[in-house]
């Protein structure tokens, strides 16, 4: 399996500073960063290792679960996933990732509503972003529509 590369270059100190993180393997783009905007309840144009960390998250379980509706005989016409990262201090110190949810919505022909939720739930356990983040509580809500 492949190796897939990102890098940041950071100038200045944390509070001043700022940085600009390029997805080197597939050279879509090259995003800012700062401190005071990652921390901000308005992004103001940059993007947060939350918010890469939530990009990594919603596609890896996409993945996984149209490939588990799959395998337990559904369809998947369509998955709108949306993952949420919470970062919030840490009690020894710093920062910490203190949540995720995950939140998807399908339109999947050969499961019913409960067969939808089981393997939405297989799915959270089994993508692999998911088992990298095990340190962090990750809820999930799932519901079919259509």
């Amino acid at each position: 399996m492949p190796t897939r590369t990102a890098r940041t270059a950071w100038t200045g100190t944390l509070e001043q500073g700022s940085g600009k993180v390029e997805l080197t393997s597939s050279k879509v783009g090259t995003y800012d960063v700062s401190f005071p905007k990652r921390a901000a309840e308005d992004a103001g144009g940059t993007t947060s290792p939350e918010e890469l960390i939530a990009a990594a998250h919603s596609s890896c379980y996409a993945m996984q679960l149209s490939a588990l509706i799959g395998q337990a005989g559904g369809t998947p016409q369509a998955l709108d996933v949306q993952a949420d990262v919470d970062l919030g201090p840490d009690p020894a110190g710093g920062f910490r990732l203190t949540g995720i949810r995950l939140t998807v919505r399908g339109e999947v022909d050969g499961l019913d509503a409960d067969g939808f939720l089981k393997v939405a739930n297989e799915a959270k356990a089994a993508c692999p972003v998911s088992k990298a983040l095990t340190g962090v509580e990750i809820s999930l809500d799932a519901a079919l529509e259509g």
